[in-house]
Order: C-alpha cells, then sequence, then structure tokens
C-alpha cells in the first residue's frame, strides 16, 4: 500500500483539479441538484449512522471504516482518498480518534465542507487521561447523550448545502434526538442492576470512560485510549492483582483490539488461583455488521449493555 505521503500527494492533485474545474464554470448553488442525492462520506460507523438518520433519502452515506477497524491506526487507501474527492461532504469524529487521517482531512477542508462532529460537544463534559491535560478522550459516543450533542453540527451541516429541504432535516434531527434520549435512560435502567461490588468493567483498552462516568462504573484497560499506545507487563501484572484481590468474575475483548492481553488476564488469574471468564465481545471503536442491529449506533450500545450487564450479574 502506498505510504501517506503519496496518498497526500493523491488528494493535493486531486483537490487541485477540482478547484481549475470549478474556477471554469459560475459559483455552484447553495443546494444541490434535485436529480441526485447529497453524497456524503464518514469516517467511522457511529458517524455515518448520525448522518443517515439525519439525512435520510436525500443523503447517500458511506463509511470508510466497518466492522472490526480500528480507526486509531487507520490509514487512508488511493480507493478511499478517491471516494472523499468525490463526496459533497464529509464527516468524522474528530478529538483526533482518526489519527493518521488528519492531514488528509486538513487538505480536503480547502474544497469542500468537512465536518468533525465530536468537537461541537460540549468541551466542559470531555475526559482526559491523567497527566494529558489537553488531549481528550474521543470515545464519546459510550455516553449517549453526550454523543446526542453532535447532531445539531450534522444538522446543520446539511442546510447549508441543502437549505431547500431544511424542515426534513430538522424534522429527523428532532427524531434522532428522542430516540437517543430514551436510548440514554435505557442504558440506566439496565446498568443499576448490577451489584454495587461487582460494576468494575476490565477492557482491552481505555475506549469506555465515558460510559462508566455516564453509568456508574469503574473502568479499567490494558492500553490507553489508543491503541496505538504499547501494553507494559506491569500493567497487565497490577490489573491481575485488581482482578484477584476484588474477585472481578469477567472481562471483555474488543471486536477492533487483539484479544492476547485479554488473555494474558486470564492466564494470570488462573495462576493466582482465581477464575475469570470473558464475559463477551464488546464494540469499542467499530460497530457491528451492517444489516445488523448491531451495526447501528443503538443495536451497538444494547449489544455492549446486555454483554456488560449479564457478565457482571446484573438482570
Amino acid at each position: 500500500m502506498p505510504g501517506l505521503r503519496t496518498i497526500l500527494h493523491a488528494a493535493v492533485l486531486l483537490g487541485a483539479a477540482i478547484l481549475a474545474a470549478c474556477s471554469e464554470r459560475s459559483p455552484a448553488p447553495a443546494a444541490p441538484a434535485t436529480a441526485g442525492a447529497i453524497e456524503a462520506v464518514c469516517t467511522t460507523g457511529m458517524v455515518a449512522d448520525v448522518v443517515r438518520n439525519i439525512g435520510g433519502e436525500r443523503v447517500q452515506v458511506a463509511a470508510l471504516m466497518g466492522e472490526g477497524v480500528d480507526p486509531h491506526l487507520y490509514k487512508a487507501s488511493p480507493a478511499d482518498v478517491r471516494l472523499l474527492s468525490d463526496a459533497t461532504i464529509v464527516f468524522y469524529s474528530g478529538l483526533h480518534l482518526e489519527g493518521k487521517m488528519g492531514e488528509i482531512l486538513e487538505q480536503l477542508g480547502r474544497s469542500k465542507p468537512v465536518v468533525a462532529i465530536g468537537e461541537h460537544v460540549d468541551h466542559a463534559r470531555l475526559m482526559s487521561p491523567p497527566g494529558a491535560a489537553g488531549v481528550h478522550d474521543p470515545h464519546i459516543w459510550f455516553d449517549v447523550s453526550l454523543w446526542a450533542q453532535t447532531i445539531p453540527a450534522v444538522r446543520e451541516a446539511l442546510v447549508r448545502i441543502d437549505p431547500a429541504h431544511k424542515d426534513a432535516y430538522a424534522a429527523r434531527a428532532d427524531q434522532y434526538s428522542q430516540r437517543l434520549e430514551a436510548l440514554h435512560m435505557q442504558v440506566q435502567s439496565a446498568m443499576v442492576t448490577i451489584p454495587q461490588g461487582s460494576r468494575v468493567l476490565v477492557t482491552a483498552h481505555d475506549a469506555f470512560g465515558y460510559f462508566a462516568r455516564a453509568y456508574g462504573l469503574e473502568v479499567h484497560a490494558i492500553q490507553g485510549i489508543s491503541t496505538e499506545s504499547e501494553a507494559a507487563l506491569k500493567d497487565i501484572n497490577n490489573l491481575v492483582d485488581l482482578l484477584v484481590s476484588r474477585k472481578v468474575p469477567a472481562v471483555f475483548v474488543e471486536s477492533s483490539v487483539p484479544r492476547k492481553n485479554i488473555e494474558a488476564l486470564v492466564e494470570g488469574c488462573a495462576a493466582r488461583g482465581h477464575t475469570v471468564t470473558i464475559g463477551g465481545e464488546l464494540f469499542s471503536d467499530a460497530m457491528g455488521k451492517p444489516g445488523t442491529d448491531e451495526g447501528t449506533y443503538p443495536g451497538m450500545v444494547m449489544h455492549n449493555v446486555n454483554t456488560i450487564v449479564k457478565a457482571l450479574g446484573g438482570s
């Protein structure tokens, strides 16, 4: 696969071609041609779900990253660059989630609307890792009430390029907001069924901080908020100590992160005489397969909730 420099060069050439073509004709109207839908390219499935729900039939949505894909490590391919360059508008999560795509997204923003929806939430509610002030945890979708704050940014971006359908976008945004409000309350109701002493969530990487804060859990992870960080033997041993001393019954693997570190925890606990099981697979940085419940944002959230509640003794 070509390196990032080659991909960026391709993006520059494509952007230059687009700008040159635009300079030879009169400025485009604010609204797209009525014969075709807006072509929106999104980075992750979670972002695509918001755009799809608000855009409805007016917006054709494509997501670059499918099930099992880690956005922290994702590098755009030449095919991705062509798709992004052909899009009417690009949406991404932001807060450095798609770290290796930063330069491409910045370049695209010079020729078309590129919207980081995560940058539009209340920054007072953002979390930062210990000792990393100003570096925000990007996994905001795990607090449903916080993720709902991205809806206005998507609605306003679509209205700017398609004002003729402003009312339709507003109505769909209101419907999705109500759906997420109900989902937030459903998660709260489920999580309180876990016994207080068992509300310890141990995962492969630190993606569930917002989930823990919003829904009353204590969270521990082997790796940091980015899977680029290395798992240290000391960190694994410390987590084994915690699991044994507090008799935590289950740990969880993630669909987009290798299982080996979690399996090391299980083996370490067994060597200490404590049986800890793998409570199930959680969706962290990617949703499930398209066409399934887990391939939607609400379905992904409830899959995680049901898996956690069952493994930790809730009902």
